[in-house]
């Protein structure tokens, strides 16, 4: 794969363009065939219909090498992606005895049931000589086909079953097709927006063509992923040393991991290392922070519990804060952050405590301008308070202060300094 292949990803589904969900599929594949240095240059969503389907087709045909469809392998009669596909390359339908039968036993073994509709048969038919992805998390199988000179995938609609089949089967495919090694590595970043990365970095993305630069805006976060291509995995991975080297010699601790899933997840992790627990306690990010540690397999080792105080009242009532104290300093200021973290702290016997109270919006306080939050955090011995302005929008102020919140946590925990500005854009 000297030079570089371009693909199309064609989401089928008439839920898609009325908004009813959103095309995460499109979104995660596009990602993944990234890491292999494929150009994905044309997302096309189809409704339910043969005739807009077999023309997306002929369109992509004539300007990809890879065509990716998504969504219509199901048993319904709007479920026509297989036999548009098809008919677009002049390939026969032809029945996989084998499928019919791991679609008897998903029925028994995980729905429970022996009584399966005729219809479901239909998921069984797929193009005549093609590569079989077999469902291990649905029932609809996926396939791939060349013909013409262009390659098809086809993979289910349900996010889960699509990104575990791509995973599974069509990343192992795609690779096949290549006599270099592709490999990439991520580099997370917290506390920092993509403008300003990029704005430090802009020189040296420009300059590199293999291993490559690029960064990736994510919700409250940035992405860089360093890709390189040789013939063997061990070239490729020496090839991203010293770019990954460089780029953390210029960005510092603003990268809190490389290769990660998530903050939250770093942030267990040095909990759990340093047998350290956590507890909260949230006003404008109404738990947030709670529910993305509580999200993890294993939380409840590390999370003592969380107060969702979004009263002033509640504040009292729930952690002790004195209402005249309240009253003196303001809701949303150092002091009461400071307080609600202290409080959380001793109300749920941790080891450390966040804390934040800010102005979401719509309305404002008279004091302070929408957008500022203030965010501690506790220890034993100390009190750490950050402020904030995190621009409008509800969203975006609970994701920026609890990143920001956690980040000062694993700020604490590798012995950083806890209190840095962070910057949205």
């Amino acid at each position: 794969m000297k030079n570089p292949l371009n693909a199309e990803i064609i989401s089928v589904g008439t839920e898609l363009l009325l908004g009813n969900i959103t095309n995460t599929d499109a979104r995660d594949i596009s990602v993944s065939l990234s890491e292999l240095g494929i150009n994905v240059f044309y997302h096309t969503v189809v409704g339910d219909n043969p005739e807009r389907l077999t023309k997306a087709v002929n369109i992509a045909r004539g300007r990809a090498d890879i065509i990716i469809t998504t969504g219509g392998l199901g048993p319904t009669c709007d479920d026509l992606t297989k036999q548009v596909l098809a008919g677009a390359f002049g390939l026969e339908m032809v029945f996989h005895e084998e499928l019919a039968e791991e679609m008897k036993r998903y029925f028994k073994e995980i729905i429970g049931t022996d009584n399966i509709t005729e219809n479901n048969f239909q998921q069984a038919y797929l193009p005549s000589g093609c590569t079989v992805f077999h469902n291990e998390w649905g029932t609809a199988p996926g396939c791939a086909f060349v013909s013409g000179g262009v390659r098809v995938i086809m993979l289910p609609g349900p996010p889960r079953e699509c990104n575990a089949m791509f995973q599974a089967c069509a990343m192992p495919y795609l690779r096949a097709l290549s006599d270099e090694v592709i490999l990439s590595h991520s580099l997370m970043i917290v506390g920092s927006g993509e403008s300003a990365v990029e704005a430090k970095l802009r020189d040296m993305m420009n300059e590199l063509t293999n291993p490559t630069l690029a960064p990736y805006a994510k919700e409250g976060e940035v992405m860089l992923r360093v890709t390189a291509k040789a013939e063997t995995g061990e070239e490729a991975e020496r090839m991203t040393r010293p770019v990954i080297a460089k780029v953390k010699e210029i960005l510092g601790d603003i990268i809190y991991g490389t290769d990660v899933t998530s903050l939250e997840q770093v942030v267990f992790e040095l909990l759990k290392g340093k047998k350290m627990t956590l507890s909260t306690a949230e006003s404008c990010t109404g738990g947030f922070i709670a529910k993305r540690i509580t999200d993890l397999r294993g939380s409840s080792e590390v999370f003592c519990g969380g107060a969702v105080t979004y009263s002033t009242e509640s504040k009292t009532a729930v952690l002790g804060i004195p209402a005249d104290y309240i009253a003196k300093y303001g809701v949303i200021s150092a002091e009461v952050a400071s307080q609600m973290a202290k409080h959380a702290r001793t109300l749920f016997n941790s080891s450390i405590a966040v804390a934040t109270t800010g102005l979401a919006g719509p309305d404002g306080d008279g004091i302070n301008p929408l957008g500022t939050v203030f965010v501690a955090l506790a220890t034993e011995n100390e009190v750490f308070v950050t402020r904030l302005s995190s621009g409008l929008g509800r969203a975006r102020v609970r994701n920026f202060a609890s990143n920001c919140a956690l980040d000062m946590v694993r700020r604490y925990l590798t012995g950083l300094s806890v209190v840095v500005e962070y910057h949205r854009k």
